[in-house]
């Protein structure tokens, strides 16, 4: 073979290499076929390309594998660990314990089913689950561990009682959120503002403590990682997206273009989670059809998204490397922010940048500054669309996902997207401009403003921003609040969650406690029989029981206290039976340690349903004056009702009893009002009066 034509070969495949798959260049009369050369006048012709499907099979098949991973084992192991679990936490803290949310399963199952989600290019976020994470380990540290798994602490036990649980989970939720962001003092602000639906001065420093842990403990493992060996872990230190600049300036000139942003930002918050709404009550009608449907839905959003994002950068064109790029351009083979994508040596595919990155990496592209020039408009908005619509048909399938990280994503893009209409009319960078468009977005769907604002300023370091960050914040929030209610909320009511609101209705104010209440009341003597007991306990689900005196224990009916549902059946598992109604006095206390009347775990408590007992036992009696609470919240059946919701929740009380102004009548001695329910299908306390016969 001559030199020639070995030089000739090299420079085809030289040019094979450089020259885009789509570039009209590649569509040249093959001048070198022997059809050709007898002057046949034929179609032009090209070998195929296998390297460019076999990168997309690749890249297909193992965000399917992915994806069916984490919703299998989400499926069929543990159901509550799917989705954010930042809905499910907030229930927890206003007064609703769902099944398993909290359990070992869940806690093993959201963080690996949260690995693999991530990873496998579905638009979805890790903070959720790791907030969900955190409130499993503190409810697990609550609970004195897990018996099942043979997990458990003696020390524990002083925890287990509702109190210090919901404690507990409220600093792990705290924590969740200083580990997604590496922001501490978003962290504390986040639980106090969001998620927790009572709080006092011991629980701030609490949570604060929890988060300086996490904090010094995320600076260790970086410290640790700075040689490398942790991939993408421990880059930039605490702070993830540092775009601080001291040359930033603003004037009056620049607060118009804020304020559009903050309300466009509400606007589009508010569509948000409206078309989100929809679509996971869609799911849901596709969900309750069984297992193998979640997992068919999950997998054909992975093929569409795997689809969308291989086929997108197609649509941009390759920009020329910038010549003060910070570091290689293009990027082969490696994480950057240049990604060739078959444009030739010296070029990089704007819209590949953002999308075949993490989502950590596109949101650092968006907020740095000086790059004005490194992206066009098309790519920005082709960018912003997809973020939208991923976001929202990403979250909901069988596996954990979480919303934030997506949320600042779709805003960053729309941010720089205005930055880059408003151009040379404004003192800000594009890059300062997505910071903000970050902030509009997350406040119009989310409508936090404290939290979010200083999770921003903790996560890009440019305290600069801070008045412009809170005027987006409040603008998004004020406006996207003329449409609907925050995303948790109207995921907690899709769901199904009961949530009692922090403010009361104005119809309240005009009704006292003693018009909405209504029978029958289940009511117990203070020396009551086994059988009735038992046929009280099997028939209602109540959680907890008035118990009253009559005489000869009386001169007239008197409310003695409150029992609780998992004391009774204590009491009738350990059989503290007495053949005469007679007082036991604490006698009674001798069959009983003290961690017999602890908090049990999340569904792990005893079932009356497993209880047998023998007709001569029921016919004996229960003096239940020795375990009753003795002095329950009351209130007049005169108060307000508006005053007795906010009681209620601001105390974080779960009974609440309502008593006559006049005593002695049996029929109307009291009435009993409590907030957590498991068998009413209402999905908020608008009106407290439509819960009383759910207790």
């Amino acid at each position: 073979m001559s030199t020639n034509s070995i030089n000739g070969e090299a420079n085809t495949d030289q040019e094979s290499l450089i020259i885009p798959l789509l570039s009209p260049r590649r569509s040249l009369i093959n001048s070198t076929s022997q059809v050709a050369i007898v002057g046949a006048d034929v179609c032009p012709i090209e070998s195929l390309d296998y390297e460019f499907g076999m990168a997309f099979l690749v890249f297909s098949v193992s965000n399917l594998i992915l994806t069916l991973f984490a919703s299998i084992i989400t499926a069929f192991i543990a159901p509550a660990a799917a989705g954010s679990g930042i809905p499910e936490v907030k229930a927890y803290l206003n007064g609703v314990d769902a099944p398993g949310i909290f359990s070992l399963r869940t806690l093993v199952i959201k963080i690996i089913g949260s690995i693999s989600a991530v990873s496998s290019s579905l638009f979805v976020g890790k903070a959720g689950p790791m907030v969900h994470t955190g409130a499993c380990v503190a409810a697990l540290l609550g609970q004195g561990g897990s018996k099942r798994f043979k997990l458990t602490w003696r020390w524990l036990r002083f925890f287990k009682n509702d109190r210090d649980r919901r404690d507990l989970v409220t600093c792990g939720s705290a924590a969740g959120i200083a580990a997604a962001f590496r922001a501490p003092v978003g962290g504390v602000l986040f639980a106090l503002e969001e998620m927790a639906s009572w709080w006092r001065s011991a629980l701030l420093w609490r949570a604060f403590f929890t988060t300086a842990v996490v904090a010094i403990v995320l600076r260790a493992l970086i410290d640790v990682c700075l040689s490398g060996k942790c991939g993408l872990f421990g880059k930039g230190g605490l702070i993830m997206f540092d775009v601080y600049s001291a040359s930033v300036t603003y004037h009056l000139i620049d607060v118009p273009p804020v304020l559009t942003l903050g309300v466009i930002g509400g606007i589009l918050g508010s569509l948000y989670n409206f078309l989100l709404d929809k679509v996971l009550r869609i799911y849901n009608l596709i969900n309750e059809k069984g297992v193998v449907y979640k997992i068919l839905l999950a997998c054909a959003i992975s093929i569409f998204t795997s689809c969308l994002l291989f086929g997108l950068p197609w649509l941009a064109s390759c920009q020329p490397c910038p010549s003060d790029a910070s570091e290689a351009c293009p990027t082969i083979g490696r994480s950057g922010n240049f990604k060739k994508f078959q444009c030739p040596p010296g070029q990089y595919n704007d819209l590949a940048s953002l999308i075949f990155n993490t989502n950590d990496d596109s949101v650092r592209n968006l907020f740095s500054q000086d790059t004005n020039s490194e992206f066009q408009y098309s790519s920005i908005l082709i960018f912003f669309v997809t973020c939208f619509f991923l976001s929202i048909f990403s979250y909901g399938i069988v596996a954990p996902a979480g919303l934030f990280i997506p949320v600042i994503v779709t805003g960053a893009s729309y941010g720089r997207f205005v930055g880059m209409l408003v151009g040379p009319h404004s003192n800000l960078d594009h890059g300062l401009y997505a910071v903000l468009g970050a902030a509009s977005f997350l406040g119009g769907s989310m409508r936090m403003t404290v939290s979010l604002c200083v999770i921003i300023l903790e996560l890009t370091n440019n305290l600069l921003l801070l008045p412009l960050i809170m005027l987006v914040l409040l603008t998004s929030k004020t406006v996207a609040d003329a449409f609907n209610g925050n995303i948790y909320d109207l995921i907690m009511n899709a769901k199904g969650f009961p949530y009692l609101e922090a403010h009361t209705e104005p119809y309240m104010r005009q009704l006292t406690v003693g018009d909405v209440v209504r029978g029958p009341l289940q009511i117990f003597q203070g020396i009551e029989k086994v059988g009735k007991i038992v046929h009280v306990l099997r028939t209602t689900r109540h959680n907890g029981f008035p118990v009253i005196d009559e005489p000869p224990l009386s001169e007239s009916p008197v409310l003695y206290g409150l029992i609780l549902r998992a004391h009774l059946i204590e009491l009738l598992k350990k059989k503290a039976f007495v053949p005469t109604p007679v007082p036991t006095g604490t006698d009674a206390f001798k069959l009983f340690l003290a961690g017999d009347f602890a908090k049990r775990g999340s569904g792990n408590g005893d079932k009356i349903e497993d209880l047998q007992f023998t007709e001569e036992e029921m016919e004996m009696f229960l003096d239940l004056h020795p375990f009753t609470n003795a002095s329950p919240y009351t209130v007049a059946e005169t108060m307000s009702l508006a005053k007795a919701l906010i009681l209620f929740r601001e105390v974080g009380l779960r009974h609440l009893l309502v008593i006559p102004k006049i005593s002695g009548v049996r029929n109307s001695i009291l009435a009993f009002l409590f907030f957590k329910i498991s068998t009413c299908s209402l999905h908020k306390f608008k009106a407290l009066y439509k819960l009383l016969l759910c207790t």
